[in-house]
């Protein structure tokens, strides 16, 4: 079968290629993929992993074969779906690991959702949101513009963090009470920050951070270090505290959380760039070079013999 396959002579470390159909486990199905879509931490990772290996999270498309095990949904379901492997024409995936697509929901939109839905999802989970001021910094990105979306839902006072004015378009429409460049214009404390940029930003964020508050680290757009002044780690009263996020367990009932919201209206998949995967370089340099303003969705195609 046709992959996107690693490769470090390839531009971005990435090319189509050919890879062997995947082993099914007896709870996973596999899914015929229709839809991909790429996240900028995938793209600027993916010269790390062993060459010749499928890359990607992000699918969706059919169940052309079930769980031997009697989970999950049946041949024919539309889903959506997180797991390795997923940059393939086809790939098998945990049934606790997939949602099913309303009908009213494109899956090229479905695909979108899994790896920056979830995180932006989870991260907002992390403690009461109702009446809270949330900063979400690198917010013109794929997690960022759902994490605005899901903190206005949740009743948050939400302060949306750009790198520049440029990247501000359409964020107060999706949500946003304030939106700066940097952190320019916050005058009050916050109490809950999804960081996406890391960097000097960060340890100046953590100063902004009210008792009690968390920073949830999920990105580092920055590359550069967080470097914390003497004692700005210690506090009098209720603690601070800073959490790193990668709880991609199970993410099934999460997944069909957010496709429920799309399907209602009331959140946007925001895709900025779709187009064929024989044009995933075209997409990887556009993310790597922050010129998307959410995600990016790949179609699939067939070549005549598949």
């Amino acid at each position: 079968m046709r992959a996107l396959i690693v490769d470090p002579d390839a531009p971005g470390s990435l090319r189509l290629g050919t890879a062997a159909e995947p082993q099914a486990a007896p709870h996973q199905l596999v899914v015929d993929v229709r839809h991909i879509s790429l996240n900028r931490g995938e793209v600027a990772f993916a010269e790390r992993l062993p060459a010749g290996a499928v890359h990607g999270y992000d699918a969706a498309g059919v169940v052309v074969r079930a769980a031997t095990d009697g989970t999950g949904p049946a041949v024919g379901a539309r889903v959506t779906a997180f797991g390795a492997g997923a940059w393939a024409q086809r790939m098998a995936v945990d049934t606790t690991a997939v949602a099913e697509v309303p009908a009213q929901v494109d899956l090229a939109d479905a695909a979108a959702l899994p790896m920056a839905g979830i995180t932006a999802l989870r991260t907002l989970r992390s403690r009461s949101i109702l009446g809270r001021r949330v900063l979400i910094t690198g917010a013109a990105g794929g997690v960022g513009r759902y994490a605005i979306q899901l903190a206005a839902l949740g009743g948050a006072q939400v302060i949306a963090s750009v790198g520049s004015s440029s990247r501000a378009d359409g964020l107060a429409e999706l949500g946003a009470h304030q939106v700066v460049v940097g952190l320019e214009g916050i005058d009050r404390p916050v109490d809950l920050i999804l960081d996406n940029v890391g960097g000097q930003q960060l340890a100046a964020a953590w100063e902004l951070l009210a008792p009690g508050g968390g920073v949830q680290n999920i990105g580092w757009a920055s590359d550069e270090p967080a470097v914390f002044a003497p004692y700005s780690l210690v506090s009098v009263g209720p603690p601070k505290t800073m959490t790193t996020f990668g709880d991609v367990h199970e993410v099934g009932p999460d997944l069909a959380t957010l496709l429920d919201f799309v399907a209602a209206g009331r959140l946007s998949p925001e895709v900025d760039w779709r187009g064929s995967w024989d044009r995933v370089t075209e997409a990887a340099q556009a993310l790597l070079d922050r010129r998307i303003a959410g995600k990016v969705v790949l179609d699939v195609e067939r070549a005549a013999a598949d």
